[in-house]
């Protein structure tokens, strides 16, 4: 069994899907997206992610989107496929069947639904690090799954040598931390991967290899710059970037149900991505637009696209500030005979 020694590092997007009229993966946009992302610098891609919402994908849809990515990507940058199944049997057929199509590892997230003792979660990944053909990264997201804690992880990692990373979403950096001193020393060559963007930059520092960050899929120049400037040790540029991340990053998770806020951030950079799966209300369908027009000013402001129809606020000015902005400058256009 041949394994692998060098560590899964850098910026792994986890990459949306675009959807045609009827709700079906629009394979040509998704191939121009893998593209545009790997043009644009990111180190890899992460399909059949949360942000790539496989749960909303049948089986065959799910192992489609791995073989539309593998092969765009064409050996290009490595693809860590998102392989978690409701059951270790079909998780195992994922693992092999993307093992064939020549993706470097799967990820693959500790049972959901269930709420799971640490040792029925040790038992999962035992069953799967003994039987699976492709190097495996944990995945631990306690938001939507059984929580990987750190013992766990140690006994995982010390056990089974196909069990080479971990990307974990908690954002929890004292946890991330308390990972790193547990396996490292055992294991060198193990990965650790962050999923939370707003402490990209801060976990990097504690001796994350990288990350499978979300905004990478909307803004890979920006994601890309943070990890380079902070793994140059240029610091004091890589926090203003962490910073306009962070804003981003808010007005996207936070503005919407997720992902749609980062579908809608998408759309903005030039793809046609279609009708989200999960229906939405009329009024979240208003709050969506509303937020596109927020989107756009943060993405203008980058120079990524145009601001919208209207403009965009004046930062740091107040409601009573841009009514005075207004009336000064209606007041000087009618100077000028132009009102």
């Amino acid at each position: 069994m041949m394994i692998s020694t060098q560590r899964l590092s850098g910026i792994f997007t986890p990459n949306l899907v675009p959807l045609d009229a009827k709700g079906d993966i629009h394979e040509g946009e998704l191939r121009r997206y893998v593209d545009w992302l790997i043009e644009r610098g990111v180190h890899g891609l992460y399909p059949n992610g949360s942000t790539g919402e496989f749960t909303r994908f049948t089986v065959e849809e799910r192992r489609r989107i791995i073989e539309i990515v593998c092969d765009q990507a064409n050996g290009r940058v490595p693809v860590l496929a998102g392989a978690a199944e409701a059951n270790v049997k079909e998780t195992l057929r994922a693992c092999e069947y993307y093992h064939e199509l020549g993706a470097r590892a799967v990820a693959i997230v500790a049972p959901f639904y269930y709420k799971l003792s640490p040792a029925s979660v040790y038992a999962y990944f035992a069953e799967i690090g003994k039987n699976t053909p492709i190097d495996v990264t944990l995945y631990n997201i306690p938001l939507f799954a059984s929580p990987i804690d750190v013992p766990t992880v140690r006994k995982l990692a010390e056990n089974f040598p196909r069990i080479v990373a971990i990307k974990d979403s908690s954002g929890d950096i004292p946890h991330m931390i308390r990972m790193i001193k547990a396996v490292r020393p055992h294991r060198p060559e193990f990965s650790f991967l962050t999923g939370w963007d707003a402490a990209l930059m801060p976990l990097l520092l504690i001796g994350c290899d990288g990350g499978t960050n979300a905004t990478s899929g909307v803004v890979p120049e920006i994601t890309r710059k943070l990890y380079d400037l902070t793994m140059a040790g240029r610091l004091d540029e890589a926090r203003a970037v962490q910073y306009d991340l962070v804003d981003l990053f808010d007005t996207m998770i936070y503005s919407a149900e997720f992902p749609e806020g980062f579908r809608a951030a998408v759309e903005l950079r030039g793809f046609r991505m279609g009708t989200g799966r999960q229906p939405l209300s009329a009024e979240q369908q208003t709050d969506l637009a509303t937020l596109s027009t927020s989107l756009q000013c943060l993405l203008s402001s980058h120079g990524f696209v145009n601001q919208p129809v209207g403009g965009c606020p004046v930062p740091g000015a107040t409601k009573g500030d841009l009514s005075d902005i207004v009336q000064n400058v209606v007041s000087e256009l009618k100077k000028r005979g132009v009102l």
